[in-house]
């Protein structure tokens, strides 16, 4: 029996059609995407060293390999990427964020400009676990606790949803310290180079690992000092600093304090917006479990000089849980102690 090739032609069509669909149906969410990585500081500090760390490493560990874009997105002290991120970005797993570590806790406050419920993100994982050093340039006049409560010193501030804004505030009203917070600055490295430049005495919430990995001569050659460390424990940095802890006069005052410091345990917070479907989380997440274990990443943020000492998605959002059922008390106590920042 003879077939002619048109009918040959016609039937391989119909397999391969059916195959073909089948296949794109089928190829991975994220092949031949882009994922956009939204950054709440500057592109000049530690944000933008973990951001490019992580475009360069992740891709690989998500099926289909995407490429990352990272965006800087500065102010208000982390909100204006932190809003973006729940109310105007696409929320099917094609955008994530790195935001400051006090901004998950900000609803719990009262923090003007939050648009946001915490606990409906999608948390992904955190870098660090970082204790909160207030630093002080050597050179003025503020070296110790004890100046700190009867000097007048200045620290700068990038808005009221950070810690550079937080633990002044805290000190301020908790201690009576004498710190005044000199706002509208983009990010943390904008307060170095005020620092250097001699426009603040310092930063409180200054994170070490930035220091070692940007400027390192400040603590080779004692450029820098820590009148307090505001965490549970002493700094290893600074050894011979005390933490407020070691002055919390109550119950109350320690609660407050336990409550502030949350944070300090999420340090560089991964998060994805709301309503991603959850299969995607779990891509994200697993990505990002499995991009921190990758030896290769890990060899080049030592090379940068950079901490790591990660928190996965699922610790994180029951760490965070726990804090929002805190007692209304406690809850109460630190608002008050912001003062409505």
């Amino acid at each position: 029996m003879r077939i002619g090739l048109g009918l040959l032609l016609g039937a391989s069509m119909a397999v391969a059609l059916p195959s073909v669909s089948w296949a794109q149906a089928n190829a991975p969410f994220y092949k031949d995407k882009q994922i956009r990585l939204i950054i709440s500081a500057g592109v000049a500090g530690g944000y933008m060293e973990y951001a490019r760390a992580l475009a360069d490493f992740m891709g690989k560990h998500i099926a289909g390999n995407p490429t990352f874009l990272v965006q800087s997105m500065p102010g208000a002290g982390g909100l204006n990427a932190t809003n973006y991120l729940y109310t105007n970005a696409p929320q099917d797993g094609t955008y994530i964020g790195m935001i400051h570590s006090t901004i998950p806790l900000s609803p719990m406050w009262g923090t003007q400009g939050v648009r946001f419920d915490t606990m409906k993100f999608n948390w992904i994982g955190a870098f660090d676990r970082a204790p909160g050093v207030c630093l002080m340039w050597a050179k003025g006049e503020v070296k110790t606790w004890k100046d700190l409560l009867e000097k007048v010193s200045t620290v700068g501030s990038s808005g009221a949803g950070s810690q550079m804004d937080a633990y002044p505030a805290l000190l301020n009203k908790l201690f009576g310290t004498k710190i005044k917070i000199v706002a509208g600055y983009k990010d943390g490295t904008e307060i170095y180079l005020a620092m250097e430049r001699g426009e603040v005495d310092g930063r409180c919430g200054g994170q070490m690992s930035n220091i070692r990995a940007t400027r390192p001569e400040w603590l080779t050659d004692h450029k820098i000092v820590a009148p307090i460390v505001i965490s549970l424990k002493r700094h290893p940095d600074f050894p011979d600093t005390p933490t407020v802890m070691e002055f919390a006069k109550d119950d109350a005052t320690r609660m407050t304090l336990e409550l502030m410091t949350v944070s300090q345990g999420l340090d560089r917070p991964v998060v994805m917006p709301p309503n991603v479907p959850p299969a995607r989380v779990k891509e994200i997440r697993d990505a990002f479990k499995a991009t921190v274990a990758d030896p290769e990443f890990i060899a080049e943020i030592k090379r940068r000089n950079m901490g790591l000492d990660p928190v996965m998605g699922e610790e994180m959002t029951a760490t965070l849980a726990k804090a929002f059922a805190s007692p209304p008390e406690a809850i109460a106590a630190a608002r008050e102690a912001l003062g409505g920042r």
